[in-house]
């Protein structure tokens, strides 16, 4: 064993506590970095030159100690459930969010709700029916009015909302393309780092932030290659492979009154429909649906439309029975547009009392029969008031199933990072352990470094000297 190995073993042991303090230190500046996984100094000792020869050589003490590299402490199981998780939470996030706004818009039952508004309709002609005044008959037209333009309202709403949605997919897929670009050029640089023995451990946590992202937004799965690379997948088709990457984007409608329904595509591959079963464009294309499919914001609009058909049906076929008190026969009291949603093209004909037919014939002026029986219709078991209750009970279920599935799966998605980050997150008492560990390392080195010094220098300048 040479005299001069201890200073080789030294030195080994001042550069690895060196090295360690330098990991720790990254570790602690990126305690609050989203997305960064904690990294740990991987060392081995280094055993003693070995030589050959007949003859034992004696004590042989190893070689210091050997850097092998920089684990970063990460997960690609758990990995993998955050993605799959947060693809679930995105998907009931995107349906319970559009159903709530949908639910909270149309104020049922509170007294600003359609309901509220049928029941003052409903009791305007019973006051009517039971004083055929000026006075009781402006109530009348002015509640008609009202609901008129509340069931228009809340058509509009309905629109407008589908139309925010559609417009905010647009944005999305556009985030979505721009995240598998960046994740395919991450994918080409941790390769090469990896091929040349470099470390990658912030580049693979970019890439793992982006992933994450596209599962949240498209429902992306993902699988890691044994070349380092990530491959993300969308209906069993690569969205990003190696160092390259494929575009998507929707097609279908622009505007909640076409029957249509919206599908996610390949740029390369129009018109063949990708299917999402997860992400929040996966929620937001069945929020979109036609009504046929189940299509929220199309049921409300429908039921609006329905509402406003079955209330001039009903009133019309009643106020048509009856006369006026001139003796005129009773026309539409609702008029609705010849094109259009019927929403929108709901209108009251009638302006004064002398119009409103509320006698039926010959049965006198002062018969008021007609207004009654339009009245009943509040609860008439096929009218237009229990037909928008019983939509606005049903879509309440429907919201409150949403919102539980949203709730369970955000609680999934909470339990999946969780599981994450005490795996791979940053402990500050933890690193700080790891610091003074390393830190007392590096003084021990060092004293072991000045005890060899100054035995060579015994060695060395003092050797024959003793006794002079």
């Amino acid at each position: 064993m040479s005299t001069f190995a201890g200073l080789n073993v030294a030195a080994s042991a001042l550069a690895a506590a060196r090295a360690g303090m330098t990991v720790t230190g990254q570790n602690i500046a990126n305690e609050t970095t989203p997305g960064y996984t904690r990294q740990r100094l991987e060392q081995s000792s280094v055993s003693a030159p070995g030589t050959a020869g007949l003859w034992s050589t004696g004590l042989s003490v190893g070689d210091g100690v050997s850097v092998q590299g920089i684990a970063r402490l990460g997960d690609e199981v758990l990995d993998a459930r955050v993605r799959d998780a947060l693809s679930a939470s995105g998907f009931w996030s995107a349906r319970s969010s559009a159903a709530q706004k949908a639910e909270a818009a149309m104020a049922e039952p509170t007294k600003d709700g359609l309901a509220a508004n049928l029941n003052r309709f409903w009791s305007g002609w019973s006051d009517l029916a039971n004083t055929p005044e000026p006075a009781a008959a402006q109530v009348v037209l002015t509640n008609a009015r009202v609901l008129a333009g509340q069931i228009a309202a809340g058509y509009d709403a309905a629109v407008g909302q589908w139309s925010d949605l559609r417009a905010q997919m647009d944005r999305d897929v556009a985030v979505v393309n721009v995240a598998a670009t960046q994740v395919a050029t991450l994918n080409g640089q941790i390769r090469s780092a990896l091929q040349s023995g470099r470390g990658a451990n912030e580049l693979i946590d970019q890439r793992n932030v982006l992933a994450q992202q596209l599962s949240t937004t498209v429902g992306a799965t993902g699988r890691v290659e044994d070349d380092g690379t990530l491959t993300l997948r969308v209906d069993g088709n690569a969205l990003v492979s190696g160092d390259s990457s494929r575009t998507l984007q929707i097609e279908g409608p622009r505007a909640l009154a076409d029957a249509e329904r919206l599908t996610l595509s390949w740029s390369d591959r129009p018109g063949v429909p990708v299917a999402v079963t997860g992400g929040s464009l996966g929620g937001a294309i069945g929020v979109l649906a036609p009504a046929s499919d189940g299509g929220t914001l199309a049921r409300v609009a429908d039921a609006y439309n329905a509402t406003a058909t079955a209330l001039a049906q009903a009133v019309n076929e009643i106020h048509r029975s009856g006369q006026t008190s001139t003796g005129a026969a009773g026309g539409d009291f609702f008029a609705l547009a010849a094109d259009g949603p019927a929403a929108l093209g709901l209108s009251v004909v009638p302006t004064s009392l002398d119009q409103l037919a509320l006698a039926a014939p010959g049965a006198g002026a002062l018969d008021t029969s007609v207004a009654d029986r339009i009245s009943t219709l509040a609860t008439a078991a096929t009218g237009p008031s229990k037909g928008w209750a019983s939509f606005v009970t049903g879509f309440g279920v429907a919201v409150a199933g949403d919102v539980q599935r949203a709730d369970t799966a955000d609680r999934s998605a909470i339990a999946a990072v969780a599981g994450q980050q005490s795996h791979a997150s940053v402990d500050g008492d933890e690193e700080t352990i790891s610091l003074l560990t390393y830190q007392t390392a590096y003084q021990a080195a060092a004293r072991v470094l000045t005890a060899v010094d100054e035995a060579l220098d015994i060695l060395i300048n003092r050797v024959g000297l003793v006794g002079r």
